[in-house]
């Protein structure tokens, strides 16, 4: 949508308000999509929940693709949105309850990788396809998400169902099954094996393939557990998870991904095709960084990488507010500033996604309790789409009001509080099983010292 924005514009004759609306509605309807999704995963399992997302992506595209008139472009968006809410809590919860404690950062930041990749090649698509007609070029970068959501459907159902959702189901010989499958050793898989059962209330010696459950072990209660009351261990879960989904794009990554070829023009560049290739260049490196992280994110741990991350994320949009303030008040060109915006814009998306993009993602998906994990992160991917919606339906107006400078000094501001927070609230969850997270929440251990000690012990 980044690079269509400019074609759509001009090809539907709408005004700035019009474009801030069709880029946030994603968002508000993926809020929608996403607390849906937390239910109906409990209900058809993560895989079949998967698919169904894929389906919703695959309507959204070639509604989009389609796209006649303003109201039509938007019934696709808002359509792809609800597609993105499933995804978005889906992926990494799936992933986080298929993988071994040795392995879970890596491949839980996976989903976070691959969506940089495809915003790589949304940008990559709007470049090529801008050179296509008017009409033609912006429905072509929108419709071809059609042919990736096609893949995951296919793919997704040559997967294994999460071992976790079936022990909720009763389904312990299936569960086993898989856990033989995805752990690295046969050890490992009974050691799993018997803390899921504890953790869905089973005897740990129970040897039954099929176990019946007093009651319906479907969601119900959640909602009352997480929200009306919930004990302190999950108290601390809830605000962590809410904390971190708020901070990921409050402190401004929707603007600067979504809104880069406008950054790019107020800092100097000219023509097209060079802002859609400067573009590709924030696209290029998030997906880089991103891969880095999921490669350190199991040997260093959460917690380091996310306040290295946030540290340098407010180094970078001072430097950002500081360069686009000396354009916007000089009468000539600055080549200086022009550089320093490019550099501070590109080192801004290196931090954010080394730490904060994909371990948002990681931690929420990790932290909730077995029983409360799905709509728990749904809960998380609500704020997290609240969050992006009014960052990307607001900017063009806060720029308008403040000035595109002090938009981004107000970004850094709020980084500075995002890592204040992270350093008093965020444990690290590095190396720990998914159902030792209630026990390293508990109320009587202060966040900042459970960083610490994990670490210590890690160490030695």
């Amino acid at each position: 949508m980044s690079g269509a924005t400019i074609f759509i514009k001009e090809d539907l004759k709408i005004n700035d308000t019009q474009v801030e609306v069709l880029a946030g509605i994603l968002n508000l309807c993926a809020l929608l999509g996403s607390l849906a999704a937390g239910r109906t995963s409990d209900y058809i399992g993560r895989r079949y929940t998967i698919v169904l997302a894929s389906i919703i992506f695959l309507l959204g595209a070639v509604l989009m693709g389609y796209g006649p008139s303003y109201a039509i472009l938007m019934i696709g968006r808002c359509v792809a949105g609800i597609g993105v809410g499933f995804a978005l809590m889906i992926a990494p919860v799936y992933s986080a309850e298929i993988s071994s404690p040795s392995s879970r950062g890596f491949l839980t930041s996976l989903p976070e990788l691959c969506i940089s990749i495809g915003i790589l090649l949304g940008y990559l698509s709007n470049y090529f396809f801008g050179k296509l007609t008017l009409k033609l070029g912006w429905r072509m970068m929108l419709g071809i998400a059609a042919i990736p959501s096609l893949a995951l459907a296919f793919g997704i159902v040559k997967m294994p169902e999460s071992p976790r959702w079936l022990v909720m189901q009763g389904r312990l010989g299936d569960a086993k099954k898989i856990l033989l499958q995805v752990s690295n050793t046969k050890e490992e898989a009974e050691a799993r094996f018997r803390d899921i059962k504890t953790a869905a209330g089973i005897d740990e010696n129970c040897l039954e393939d099929i176990v019946k459950f007093p009651s319906k072990n479907r969601g119900e209660g959640v909602w009352k557990e997480l929200l009306l009351r919930p004990s302190p261990s999950v108290r601390w879960i809830l605000m962590a998870a809410i904390g971190i989904h708020f901070f990921e794009h409050a402190t401004g990554i929707e603007a600067v991904v979504l809104y880069s070829p406008r950054i790019f023009k107020t800092a100097g560049i000219t023509g097209k095709d060079k802002l859609l290739l400067a573009t590709v260049g924030v696209g290029l490196t998030k997906a880089t960084f991103i891969l880095i992280a999921t490669l350190f994110l199991d040997k260093f741990g959460r917690r380091r990488l996310l306040l290295t991350s946030t540290s340098g994320m407010v180094l970078a949009l001072t430097v950002l507010g500081f360069s686009l303030t000396m354009v916007e008040h000089s009468e000539e060109r600055l080549v200086w500033a022009l550089s320093l915006s490019i550099v501070a814009t590109y080192t801004y998306v290196a931090f954010f996604s080394i730490g904060l993009g994909p371990i948002t993602w990681v931690f929420s998906s990790e932290i909730f309790p077995l029983k409360l994990r799905a709509q728990g992160a749904s809960i998380g991917v609500a704020v997290n789409r609240v969050m992006n919606a009014v960052v990307s339906m607001s900017f063009i107006s806060i720029y308008k009001a403040i000035t595109i400078g002090g938009s981004f000094f107000m970004f850094a501001g709020i980084s500075v509080l995002a890592w204040a927070f992270f350093y008093f609230f965020l444990p690290e969850t590095k190396g720990k099983s998914l159902e030792e997270m209630e026990v390293l929440f508990s109320k009587n251990t202060r966040p900042r010292n459970v960083g610490i000690e994990t670490q210590q012990r890690s160490n030695v």
